[in-house]
């Protein structure tokens, strides 16, 4: 026993008492998951070490054979797991076993669901997996020790979960760290070599370096040197074996160990290329969105292994940013061994990797769409607004990315977004030639929009897109199988050929008799507006707002006005629909000041529809009021 220095005893942060009390008390219907978070820890800190010990060497100090032991007493009740990792330091100990990232805590008990078998799950996929050795365990132990360290400086950490932990400097002779349980009463289950074997086949077989238990359990905590050892576990790393020798079982268990998650991915591909360039990917699409998703500079990538040497854990550089979502490991052939993220950031072999395995990924959910399309609808609930960024980021993929997105209609989904631009396009009308959308703030302003109603009229599809990225979007997906997008609120709406030539002649016709009351709604609305015409839009609306052909729409407008950011001024166009009964009356008015009024009441009632705040709404109301009161007398 070695002698311990500097002993002290610290409070664990706020975050880890939730934590723990939660370990101890909720999340006991799934218990052995202990396990497998313990060897997922020990295979990280393997591969951490490999990395380190590329640029030094002297790390390896007591040899590369790199594995993780877990053995058992019976008689004391405790269960160790033993690697010769990186290992801890005393202040690594203190930071990494006392404290956790708030964001992660917060959002970790933000997940729980109540259904113990699922939250018990939860815990790798927030960097607990620590603190699930106190679902069985009433005292954890670590000794430990960082590699490059002293023998003298070791570290051992224990504790009770109770609020506090105890911090010692130890002497060590081996780098790396030994975890010793201390079981609960009635957890001696764990004790015992079948059930640990069972519990490492079950959930680390995929673990690529050998998890080894003793041949013959000898009663004592710590095995003398003599002690056989046999590797319980595969030992090699998934991504080398042949498609055909792997199980769908083992796909996902490997899915879980790489993306932390503890629900089976939506599909995966595997695929190794060789020629030019050698590599192998292992690529999944997870089946539930991460809680930092959004959050763009969130760590995100790829395992990269080269050689099968482990080198860093979130490579980006293989996946453009739309694609982040993409869980999976990279194993090249064609990258040095000390490769860094500034050299994969120049190395044009990553160029042609990265395209490569965008495309993989793209076909990958491409084949998701076509064959499993129930599946389909819980990736694009996901992330479906991520690969909306698709178009702006990846030119040479626009169309591919155009045609895995899904929108809202006026066809058919009742506001679910589930119409494919196929789709659509297969809905065409004769003689249509142009996609049609609406933009808005929800699908039942835009169900609603008056823009839509000569569309009705003609049984026209017109997508619905209310997704708060979706105008910034179209400004980049101009085109889709030669067919062009239209807003149907933006510009002098064109119908094409959907318009017959008498149509057209009649529409020129009324825009030619209503000349003078155009010229009378100019002068009432003055610099409110860009201009005023008669609608060819409108069948059962007095009146509508139109947005300029290179004006910002709304959306945008309020996105780039919540960032800070300068909005351009511009204004709309006010379209009126010369048959209906109030632009009659309109017409017929003679009183410039009522005139005025009611013209007005019809434009804020237009921004309305549109979803638009008024600019002044107590000169609205004040209008109204006296409309009312005047109707009443």
């Amino acid at each position: 026993m070695s002698v311990e220095t500097q002993k002290e005893t610290l409070g664990f942060q706020t975050e880890v008492k939730q934590l723990l009390h939660l370990m101890i008390h909720s999340l006991y219907s799934n218990k052995e998951i202990f396990l497998r978070e313990l060897i997922s820890n020990a295979s990280d800190a393997t591969d951490k070490l490999r990395f380190e010990a590329l640029a030094k060497p002297e790390l390896l100090e007591g040899g590369a054979d790199l594995k993780i032991r877990v053995s058992f007493d019976k008689e004391a009740k405790t269960v160790t797991i033993e690697d010769n990792g990186i290992g801890m330091s005393r202040e690594d100990a203190i930071t990494h076993l006392g404290t956790i990232a708030k964001s992660g805590t917060s959002e970790f008990m933000k997940n729980l669901t109540g259904d113990q078998k699922k939250d018990s799950h939860l815990i790798g996929q927030f960097g607990v997996g620590f603190y699930s050795a106190f679902i069985v365990a009433d005292k954890v132990e670590v000794f430990s020790r960082r590699a490059g360290l002293p023998a003298a400086e070791g570290v051992h950490w224990s504790s009770r979960g109770e609020g506090e932990f105890e911090v010692a400097t130890i002497d060590k002779a081996e780098r790396g760290s030994r975890i010793v349980l201390h079981l609960k009463e009635g957890e001696a289950e764990f004790a015992d070599g079948w059930r640990l074997r069972n519990v490492i086949k079950k959930y680390s077989d995929h673990i690529a370096l050998p998890i080894e238990l003793p041949k013959e359990a000898t009663g004592e905590e710590e095995a003398p040197a003599e002690l056989e050892w046999e590797t319980v576990n595969r030992a090699s790393a998934l991504w080398t074996r042949p498609r055909t020798e792997i199980k769908d079982e083992e796909y996902q268990e490997f899915y879980k160990h790489v993306g932390h998650d503890f629900e089976n991915p939506l599909s995966w591909s595997h695929n190794k290329v060789e020629g030019k360039l050698e590599y192998t990917s292992l690529l999944y699409v997870p089946g539930r969105a991460p809680f930092d998703l959004y959050q763009r500079e969130a760590p995100r990538g790829l395992k990269l292994y080269v050689q099968r040497v482990f080198i860093m854990d979130q490579a980006d550089e293989f996946l453009p940013l739309y694609l982040r979502f993409i869980k999976g490991v990279v194993d090249s052939n064609d990258l040095s061994l000390n490769v860094s993220r500034e050299i994969l950031q120049k190395d044009p072999v990553i160029d042609s990797m990265k395209s490569a395995l965008t495309k993989r990924s793209l076909d990958m959910i491409e084949k998701l769409a076509k064959n499993e399309p129930e599946q389909y609808k819980a990736f694009w609930k996901n992330f479906g607004q991520v690969l909306k960024e698709g178009p702006a980021e990846d030119f040479a993929n626009k169309e591919k990315i155009a045609g895995l997105l899904r929108f809202a209609s006026t066809a058919e989904g009742e506001g679910e977004q589930v119409v494919s631009l196929a789709d659509y396009i297969g809905r065409m009308k004769d003689g249509q030639d142009k996609i049609y959308y609406l933009t808005g703030e929800s699908y039942a302003q835009v169900k609603n929009s008056p823009h839509l109603e000569v569309f009705r009229k003609k049984g026209i599809e017109v997508l619905l897109l209310t997704d708060r990225i979706d105008e910034w979007l179209m400004s980049y997906l101009t085109e889709f199988d030669g067919k062009s997008f239209i807003d149907v609120a933006r510009g002098d709406l064109d119908l094409g050929k959907l318009d017959s030539e008498e149509d057209k002649k009649a529409q020129e016709e009324v825009a030619k008799a209503k000349e003078g009351l155009t010229e009378r709604l100019k002068a009432a609305l003055g610099e409110h507006v860009a201009e005023v015409r008669v609608s060819h839009r409108l069948t059962d609306s007095p009146a509508i707002l139109a947005i300029g052909e290179q004006d910002l729409g709304l959306q945008m407008r309020q996105i780039l006005e919540a960032s800070g950011q300068k909005v351009p001024e511009s204004k709309p166009i006010f379209e009126f629909n010369p048959s209906h009964p109030l632009i009659e009356r309109l017409d017929a008015e003679a009183d410039e000041d009522r005139f005025g009024d009611l013209t007005h009441i019809l434009f804020d009632q237009a921004a309305l529809a549109a979803g638009d705040s008024l600019k002044d709404p107590a000169a609205y109301v004040q209008r109204l009021n006296k409309l009312l009161v005047e109707l009443s007398a």
